[in-house]
This record gives C-alpha cells, structure tokens and sequence, in this order.
C-alpha cells in the first residue's frame, strides 16, 4: 500500500524516532508498505518518519540511481537494498565530498550537502538479526540522509547560510500544501 509522505513542517520530521523491538505492531507490512511508497515516488531512501512513525527503521535502494553512477565511468561500491532498524552511528570518516541531495519530504528542492565519504552503522535488518557495515559512496550519502530522519535532521539544515535563504520561501510553501507531486503527500493542518 503506498501511503502518503509527510510534508516539511509535520513535527513527526524534527523528533529522535524511538527505538523499536520486533513485536512492533505490523512491522512487516510497514517495512513492505515503506518499499512501495519509496519506489512509487522514484525515492532511493525513506524513513519511518517520512510515513508519520517516530521509530528508528529506514529502507534504502540505490539500485534506481545505479545506471546514473556507471554513466560517470567511476568505479562505485555495489548498489545496496536493505532494511536499517534501529540504526546507531558508530563514525564517519573519508574525505568529506559535496553531492546534491533532495527529498521526498521536500520536493522541488535540491541542495548540495557537505558528508563524509564513509559511514559505519550498526543496525538491525528486518529479522532483527544484529549487523555492522561500512558504507561508501551513493551508499554511504544516501545512509547518511536516513540516519539524519530517525535523529530528527532535515538536509536542508546541512544547506550553506546563502542556500537555506534562497529557498526560505519554497520551504513555506511546502509547508502550506502549496505545491503538486507525483505522490501522495500530507501537509500540516491548518
């Protein structure tokens, strides 16, 4: 089931989610449902809070932006497609590189953001199976811009002082329903 992004604004977006245990109730079909909406809007990475839960999960898939990377003619790490349940940050290093992100909770909005070029995460995967892994690359950006969701950050406060003026009003617009996706969206009550 495809179920509506929320929109910048809705306060689910600025909380630390909370983490979860396996008796999560539907757990599964939120996980399935979280896939479904990702892709259906063309994302590469959603989170729970994106969905309107508060709760520490992430899905990622950068296969959609695989044919994109080989266009480059970089060598780039495999693309990746998991589950992330209550993520931890264990450090970030590599050279920092710039990379224009956007978002699904943000449309029409694309910024380019400063991260490090290597992330190691301990998680659970959707069994709850304890797992640690170090990402680079596409992976490690995009894992690094989920991560942000469950700690309540949104890209656009990693955007330069100049950027983050330039889009002050496109930001309220979106937070006032003012703007048409492809995908289902719900905006702050009014």
């Amino acid at each position: 089931m495809i179920l509506p992004i929320y929109a910048y604004g809705q306060p689910v977006l600025k909380k630390v989610a909370e983490d979860i245990t396996p008796d999560y109730p539907e757990l599964q079909a939120l996980i399935e449902n979280m896939w479904e909406t990702m892709h259906h809007a063309d994302g590469v990475g959603l989170a729970a809070p994106q969905v309107g839960h508060g709760i520490r999960l992430f899905v990622i898939d950068t296969h959609p932006k695989e044919d994109e990377e080989k266009e480059k003619k970089e060598p780039q790490e495999p693309p990746i497609k998991k589950v992330f349940i209550n993520a931890r940050k264990i450090e970030e290093d590599g050279a920092a590189w710039s990379f224009e992100e956007g978002c699904l909770s943000i449309p029409d909005i694309r910024g380019d953001v400063e991260r490090p070029g290597n992330i190691r995460l301990r998680y659970l995967d959707e069994n709850f199976r304890e797992c640690e892994e170090v990402f680079t690359g596409l992976n490690a950006r995009v894992a690094q811009h989920e991560y942000d969701h469950i700690d309540g950050v949104l890209f656009t406060e990693r955007l330069k002082p100049i950027k983050k003026q330039l889009i002050r009003r496109k930001l309220e617009k979106i937070r006032r329903g003012e703007i048409k996706t492809d995908y289902k969206m719900r905006f702050v009550k009014r």
